[in-house]
Order: C-alpha cells, then sequence, then structure tokens
C-alpha cells in the first residue's frame, strides 16, 4: 500500500474520531495537506475500499474506516506519545494523597475514565476483582455503541467478564478492535489495555473500553502512562 494510501486512510479515521460524520475527499484535501487533488484523494478511497480497510454508509458521499482499517491504523500508524509535562503533573496531583491500594485503584480508574472519556477498567494485584468507572461515557457515545448500550452494561456487570477482558494483557499494550472481542456483547466496542507491575513482574491489569471510533492515540498513551504510574507506585511501597 502507498504511503498515500495510508495517509489517506489515517486522514480518514482523525477526521471520523473527531465529527463521527462521513469523511469526502474534498475535506481530506483542504484540511490535510496531501499535495493531490480531490479526484487522486477519491481514486486512493476506491482502492482504501476494495481492500476492506473504509466503506460508505448508506448513500453518504464519505467513508468511514471499517474495523480492518482501523486495525491497520492501530497497528501502522497510531503513535504512543509521551503525556505533556502539564499532563504528567495533573495526574501525579490527582494520586498524590492516596495512600492505600484501595484508594489509588478508584483514583486510577477514575482518572484513567476522565482522561479517555470511556470506561475504565483496573484489576487488583493478584486478585480476582476487578474496579469499573466511566460506564456513563458509553451514553455519550457513538450510536452503533448507544444501540446495544444495555448487553454492553449487562456484560460489564460481570467480574468474571472483566476479568477475562484483562486477561490478554501484557507488558506492551494490547489493542482488539470490534469482533476480535471474545465477548459477544462487546463487539460494537473496542479495547486498550496493558499489565501493571514492579520489579519486572506483572501485578494485575488495566484498560479502557470504548467505541470502535475511539480517539486510539490518545487512548494508548493515556493507558501506557497510567500502568507505568501504577507500577511505579507499588514499587516504592515494596
Amino acid at each position: 500500500m502507498q504511503s498515500r494510501q495510508l495517509e489517506i486512510l489515517r486522514a480518514i479515521v482523525d477526521e471520523y474520531v473527531a465529527t463521527e460524520e462521513p469523511v469526502g475527499s474534498k475535506v481530506i484535501a483542504e484540511r490535510h495537506g496531501l499535495g493531490v487533488s480531490p479526484a487522486t484523494i477519491r481514486n486512493d478511497m476506491a482502492l482504501l475500499e476494495e481492500a476492506g480497510l473504509i466503506t460508505q454508509p448508506h448513500t453518504s458521499a464519505g467513508r468511514i474506516p471499517t474495523n480492518t482499517g482501523y486495525r491497520l491504523f492501530v497497528d501502522k500508524l497510531a503513535e504512543i506519545k509521551p503525556m505533556s509535562a502539564a499532563e504528567r503533573r495533573a495526574v501525579e496531583n490527582f494520586m498524590a494523597g492516596a495512600d492505600d491500594l484501595d484508594e489509588v485503584l478508584i483514583r486510577t480508574v477514575k482518572l484513567l475514565s476522565q482522561i479517555t472519556k470511556q470506561v475504565a477498567v483496573i484489576q487488583y494485584p493478584s486478585e480476582d476483582k476487578v474496579v469499573l468507572a466511566g460506564t456513563a461515557n458509553l451514553a455519550r457515545s457513538t450510536q452503533e455503541v448507544s444501540i446495544a448500550i444495555h448487553p454492553i452494561l449487562e456484560a460489564l456487570e460481570e467480574q468474571v467478564v472483566l476479568l477475562h477482558l484483562l486477561s490478554d494483557a501484557g507488558t506492551s499494550l494490547q489493542v482488539k478492535i470490534g469482533d476480535e472481542q471474545d465477548e459477544s456483547a462487546l463487539r460494537t466496542t473496542s479495547l486498550v489495555s496493558m499489565s501493571y507491575g514492579a520489579s519486572g513482574q506483572s501485578h494485575g491489569a488495566l484498560g479502557i473500553l470504548g467505541p470502535t471510533r475511539m480517539n486510539y492515540a490518545s487512548s494508548m498513551t493515556a493507558v501506557n502512562t497510567v500502568a507505568r504510574y501504577i507500577g511505579k507506585f507499588l514499587g516504592e511501597k515494596e
């Protein structure tokens, strides 16, 4: 795939995440500085659609990413950027004063849901117990998720489902998109997860769950940063 086609896919994902509106060639030409005409962009969009990476909803002239398109975006295009100094300070200030593990995990999951505007979940160290926050964010999600919100909420009420969600989390970020989710009720959502720990050992895992139309780059950054912060906290307590 040509680099320009990847950049067009990136533009479609970025625009659709921001607006929840199908993205046309004119918008890409005007906003993304690719140096080619809308006609050339349309030709590349046709190739992306043929490859199953974008699709045309209804009779709209624009396109939206498919789950396969999101997968390619995450694998090739999404960048895990470090949080800014101001963002790191905000995290540290929010967590300051949390002395015991319960309070730390509760603050962590609330912080993660606030940063990402998604559902956040964290597993207790070496325990079959999880804490959840931000389920109200689902109500503000995409139309696709809001239609399926009741089975999603029912699934999230089950500790065994939440534990299974985090069971594949490793020391590097894991992203499951749409149909890659094992739980059928959650296949309109995506999961970004990662384990946390100290001294090179995994103690538990955390993650965020939201619509497939989530901001993957910022969500990955947030999960990565918060996981490392919790690992640092546990290391200091040992």
